[in-house]
Order: C-alpha cells, then structure tokens, then sequence
C-alpha cells in the first residue's frame, strides 16, 4: 500500500500556452475568443458536436462565450490551435478539479470537424495529461462520458484510460437520461502512456501521405 502520510495538495491546474509538433493549447479568455472559436465548433452543421455536452450549441460568439463563462465557472477552459496558422480548432477543460486529492478530470472536449481524428486531436490530450501529471504530480486523471457516447468510450479507451463502470441514471441532460461511464488514468500507469503517445507521434510512425504505421493501442500494448 502507498505511503501517503507526506501527501500533500497539488496546485490548481494552470496550464501555461504549450506547444506540439501538431497543436498549441492555450487558456481560453472570454468574451476575447469567443468570436474566433465560433466557426470552428459552431457552424453550420456542427449542433452535433454539442449532443453529449452540457451546454450548446450556440448560435453567436456572445452566447458561446456567456455559455462557456457560466456553466464552465469551475472549469479551467484550453484553446486548442493549430501549432502553425494559430487556428482555432476546439476545446477541452480541466473539470471536477480536487487538488487536495491530486485529481481531475478532463472534459467539454469539442472538436472541430478539421481537429477530429488527426495527429493533433491525440497530441492535443497528451499535453493535457502530461501536464496534469509530470507538471503538477497528480494522482488521478479522468475522463467521463454518457453511457450512449460510443466515440468517447473509444476514444477513452485509445488513449489509455481504464474503464471503471457506469454511474446509472446519474443526472439529467437536455432532456434525458444521463447514465455516466467513468474512466481513469493514475500516475503509476502515466510513464507507459506517455511512452506510447511519444512513439505514435514520432514522425517516423507515419507514411509520406501522413497515415499511421502502428497504432496507438498496439504500441502501448508492445511496450
């Protein structure tokens, strides 16, 4: 059993702009942002991508930027951009942030149709979690979704978070019942996760027409 008599609180995440080859994540200010996020996650076309989202869609910068303002008072809001144009491409938060415990939970990721499987979207949750972890000395990272949210289960899953169960009839949401799957990561598993996402960015893991060679749940299960 862990020793944890010494433990002490971790500080708040305060995730400084960082950079990947792919992607630059950086705290979101609004109202500031708001007008340059709009197109990206708000378009036409794009009321899908806030389906399994507390809040949204939004139909003007000002209601994306009082909406982010209000339900996210308690979560610390990331831009994501394109590491070359400054573009912005999407969002996620650090949320249910319990820093006496070294925990939190990243969550609100909505990305945009130009983000959504590519390099940069993986790249863009390695940076996230490597901050939470080799930064600020967290214990714990988690990831929740509901239950009906197949390509967050997955996309959980490949990123290396272990499934925990379902918290059933957990809240409801716009309407309907939310029953809520909960993963997590800790910081014993962190140094092979890391390992894997750094082998599956490695350009040498990607052909001329940038397809990957192996995939990311291969590497770490090789590793």
């Amino acid at each position: 059993m862990t020793d944890l008599a010494n433990w002490s609180a971790r500080p708040v995440p305060d995730l400084p702009s960082v950079s990947g080859r792919f992607v630059r994540i950086e705290p979101a200010i609004f109202p500031r942002d708001a007008a340059a996020l709009f197109p990206a996650i708000c378009g036409m076309g794009d009321n899908d991508l806030w389906t399994f989202i507390p809040i949204g869609p939004f139909a003007s910068p000002d209601e994306l930027s009082n909406g982010m303002m209000t339900a996210g008072a308690d979560w610390k809001i990331h831009l994501i951009l394109d590491a070359k144009t400054n573009e912005p491409l999407g969002t996620a938060s650090y949320m249910r942030i319990r820093e006496e415990f070294g925990s939190a939970e990243v969550g609100c990721v909505v990305f945009s149709r130009k983000l959504q499987r590519t390099p940069g979207a993986t790249e863009a949750m390695y940076l996230m979690a490597r901050y939470i972890f080799e930064d600020l000395g967290y214990r714990r990272y988690e990831w929740k979704c509901d239950n009906a949210n197949e390509a967050s289960k997955r996309a959980a899953l490949r990123l290396g978070f272990q499934f925990e169960g379902i918290f059933r009839q957990d809240r409801i949401m716009k309407g309907r019942n939310r029953d809520t799957a909960w993963f997590s990561m800790i910081d014993s598993e962190w140094p092979a996760i890391a390992a894997a996402f750094e082998k599956w960015l490695d350009p040498g893991n990607f052909d001329r027409d940038g397809h990957q060679k192996e995939t990311l749940k291969d590497i770490r299960a090789r590793l």
